[in-house]
């Protein structure tokens, strides 16, 4: 899997981080379904994600910051429809990065980037 390119490690990256956020907010002892969608809205809409990358990045290793360089500066061929060009680059880099440690089996080092993201995106939306 490693010669994926970064579009379709985000494809695979976008439905993991999703899972882990579905369970994240389930945790949290809600049961409404309607209140746990508008909870886990937060974490995977593209500012969210751009949010979590940016304050992550200098945590990460070497090669996953190029991954991530790669996967921002791949040219877009649909249309954002919910956040600006860079915006949307940001969280598509994101989750490439989620999905390649899925698909490489580092499951610790990806559990600790989603706990960090998380817990990003959280000290960013309770400074609003």
């Amino acid at each position: 899997m490693k010669n994926l390119n970064t579009t379709a490690l985000a494809y695979m990256g976008d439905a993991v981080y999703e899972c882990y956020i579905r369970l994240h907010v389930l945790q949290s002892g809600k049961v409404n379904v309607d209140v746990l969608h508008k909870t886990a809205v937060k974490y995977v809409r593209a500012e969210g994600q751009a949010t979590a990358l940016k304050k992550i990045f200098d945590t990460l290793s070497t090669e996953e910051q190029a991954l991530v360089k790669r996967a921002r500066n791949r040219k877009i061929v649909s249309k954002p429809k919910n956040a600006d060009p860079v915006t949307y680059k940001m969280a598509t880099a994101f989750e490439a990065l989620i999905g390649d440690l899925y698909l490489s089996g580092c499951r610790e080092r990806l559990e600790e980037l989603i706990e960090k993201a998380i817990d990003a995106i959280d000290s960013e939306v309770d400074h609003e």
